[in-house]
């Protein structure tokens, strides 16, 4: 396994996606604090934070099983988009590839998975504007420093948000926004 540079150290440190701030005018703070909860340990919201939360903000909490749908079929979303940037990119988990070796690629894969995460948080919390400018700053700034391909990551991106849509029969309208406004964000990403 490569070694991260402290520099890669620190940047993933720093590089959030989601901010809850400005939650408060729909959520109470007990339903902020399951959200934070759940993306200060990088996982899913579990059942019972569903529960908790559309008990505290019923007003907030219609698409709650569109979250919960995403989160059940987030392996199989994922192995779709995985397949879709194979298939437009196949040189790039290749000896020179952007993807190359395999734990590069296998890093571009957690990176999905969390990309569709931070999604489900903001579906189940009902704001599409869920993400965290700073984060973002540091997340561009560690692709940079990773040379991660980014046309790669936006097709990732534009693939989880297909795979996920053809899983909601009557929402996909009303959801595609969430995945849109991620999307929009790695688009605007640099690569020095």
């Amino acid at each position: 396994m490569t070694q991260l540079s402290e520099t890669v150290k620190e940047l993933i440190a720093k590089a959030r996606i989601v901010s809850f701030a400005g939650w408060e005018q729909s959520h109470p703070k007990e339903a902020i604090a399951i959200f934070q909860a759940a993306d200060d340990a990088f996982r899913y919201l579990s059942d019972e934070d569903l529960l908790q939360i559309k008990t505290l903000s019923p007003d907030n909490s219609e698409l709650i099983p569109v979250a919960q749908l995403l989160r059940d079929r987030a392996a199989e979303i994922i192995d779709e988009s995985r397949e879709e940037v194979l298939a437009t990119y196949p040189e790039i988990i290749q000896p020179g590839g952007g993807l190359y070796p395999a734990e590069r690629a296998q890093a571009c894969w957690r990176d999905f998975w969390h990309f569709l995460r931070c999604i489900t948080y903001g579906i189940a919390g009902g704001h599409t504007e869920y993400t965290n400018s700073t984060g973002l700053h540091y997340m561009n700034l560690l692709y940079q420093e990773l040379q991660v391909p980014l046309d790669a990551m936006v097709l990732g991106l534009k693939s989880i948000k297909a795979a996920s849509l053809k899983r909601c029969q009557g929402d996909r309208q009303q959801i595609a926004p969430y995945f849109d406004h991620l999307i929009s964000q790695l688009a605007t990403f640099q690569i020095r």
